[in-house]
């Protein structure tokens, strides 16, 4: 369930008249404070870390992950090698191929006797929680929902009505994403877990960054998130069931999981990341890593109670202070561009001193959200008037074009789900920002700004390889008409002109136009 699932059960639950909604929360259940645990100085990530900041002082590293398959393999390595506790923090969490094999990773270290906390937004959880609690009864395995629903099913009707009793609330939803390794090392960015985010889909496929960060930015990080562990609108997935579930059902549960991990070891897919276990597990060294002053960016968790505002509470005065620093270009890497008027001025103000602005987004064809590309297409007449460089990325970007890894090898269509701005060439921020509303007013977000001229132009790399008129259309405007037109090239290398949104049909065209007639800008 995603944001057009999200924005269903809104309109659902604006149009329920009649919103009689039960809890299932148990308020009097224990939900206890608890802390990042630092890891002994001879525990194997610890060491490797005091290694590798040995001659960095309050630098920290950082490695771009592009690369799917390796964003999954990073992951395990962390569960792998952790001796004392794993943190996690997402948005999704699917229970398929990919989850399964992670969370079969992660019931292995709690089986060694590492502390596992797992906090997830509950929009993808409430109804389908069995295998959380599952989970949850392992002793060294705790899970907590963030900002959830109260009754506990998952059918349109029992959330579209919870949404009309408490719109306000549910429309808030932590987009975070962070996984914490012994207080060692993390990883944050843009992915969730799920097939789609690992290359592992064979239909649509979300191209992504994250990055593996170590030194000083990690305490910040782990900071964060206990800030929204500890938080009052997280509670624990047990909360909500007034009977535990059976302690044989659990255990058979976690067997099963296991097994569905040792049967999709047996794939081809898996097989090529055994081939390339080995590159995730040796140490290294320094030279490889970016370094440079780090910060992470978090929202307070508060800002996803409707009850207070925004002021002070969310990262988007930073990152616009941030990007207020551009001398020569600013290059934005984002599935759901939405500027708004403020976003539109504001740019027209860096045009005005000189800087060249480039954006890659979504196009219809590479996307579901078809009401958010319908609002972002009133935007693009003023965007390219102003000269500001559009790409919206073709929905077959990574068949046999070869370049970045960044595209992978799965047959499947491409969706762009990358959230980084670089400034010049010099800073970037990789995170899990969209630039819409959403991300803006509603959801809580985080993510690194780091000052790395060395990953500054490793995404400028990937930004380049992307927005070849192979992988991405370029938007342009006619000036004789004053009308916006897309250009791309043929596998053939004939250019071709589009008039209208490329390899759509009518009747899809037709469907997001109609989301004209709906004053909905600021819930996309």
């Amino acid at each position: 369930m995603g944001w057009k699932s999200l924005r269903q059960l809104a309109w659902l639950g604006l149009f329920a008249l009649v919103a009689c909604t039960r809890s299932d929360l148990r308020p009097d259940y224990p939900r206890l404070p608890s802390q990042m645990l630092p890891a002994p100085a001879d525990a194997p990530l610890a060491a490797y870390a005091t290694r590798l900041t040995a001659k960095h002082n309050s630098e920290s590293g950082v490695r771009l992950i592009s690369d799917a398959s390796e964003a999954l393999l990073a992951r395990i390595a962390l569960a792998d090698r952790a001796e004392h506790s794993i943190d996690l923090q997402y948005y999704a969490f699917h229970s398929d191929a990919t989850g399964e094999l992670l969370a079969d990773h992660l019931l292995a270290a709690a089986d060694r006797g590492v502390r596992v906390r797992v906090l997830l937004d509950d929009l993808h959880v409430a109804g389908n929680d069995k295998v959380l609690r599952a989970l949850d009864g392992h002793p060294h395995i705790e899970i907590r929902l963030f900002n959830p629903f109260l009754e506990r099913k998952s059918s349109l009707w029992s959330m579209g009505k919870q949404f009309a009793g408490d719109f306000s609330r549910l429309n808030r939803r932590m987009h975070n994403k962070a996984f914490i390794a012994d207080s060692s090392m993390a990883i944050v960015g843009g992915r969730n877990i799920g097939d789609e985010y690992f290359d592992a889909s064979g239909n649509v496929n979300f191209r992504d960054l994250d990055v593996l960060v170590v030194g000083p930015v990690v305490p910040q990080i782990g900071t964060a998130f206990d800030a929204y562990w500890n938080s009052p609108l997280s509670f624990p997935v047990g909360a909500f069931h007034h009977k535990a579930l059976n302690p044989a059902e659990a255990a058979n549960i976690r067997e099963d999981i296991k097994a569905n991990a040792r049967l999709f070891s047996q794939s081809n897919y898996a097989q090529n990341l055994v081939t390339r276990a080995g590159d995730l597990t040796r140490e290294v060294p320094a030279t490889d890593w970016a370094w440079g002053p780090t910060s992470y960016l978090a929202d307070d968790p508060e800002k996803a109670n409707p009850t207070t505002g925004n002021e002070g509470l969310n990262i988007v005065p930073a990152i616009k202070a941030w990007t207020d620093s551009a001398q020569h270009q600013l290059t934005l890497i984002n599935p759901y561009f939405l500027p708004g008027k403020r976003g539109i001025t504001y740019l027209q103000t860096l045009r005005d001193r000189g800087v060249e602005v480039h954006v890659l987004t979504n196009s219809l064809a590479s996307t579901d959200a078809g009401d958010v590309y319908n609002a972002y297409a009133s935007y693009r007449p003023p965007l390219l008037k102003m000269g500001v460089s559009l790409y919206e990325l073709k929905p077959d970007a990574g068949s046999g074009h070869g370049g970045s890894h960044f595209f992978g090898s799965s047959a499947g269509s491409n969706s762009l789900h990358a959230k980084a701005i670089v400034v010049d060439d010099s800073h970037a921020f990789v995170g899990s920002m969209n630039l819409d509303p959403r991300s803006f007013d509603l959801n809580t977000e985080d993510g690194v700004i780091i000052d790395s001229p060395v990953l500054a132009k490793a995404l400028l790399a990937i930004f380049a390889d992307a927005t070849k008129p192979t992988r991405s259309y370029s938007v342009l405007l006619d000036s004789s008409t004053g009308r916006v037109y897309w250009a791309a090239q043929q596998p053939d290398g004939q250019l071709i002109r589009y008039d209208h949104a490329p390899e759509t049909t009518w009747w899809r065209r037709f469907k997001v136009g109609l989301g004209d007639l709906l004053p909905i800008e600021h819930l996309l």
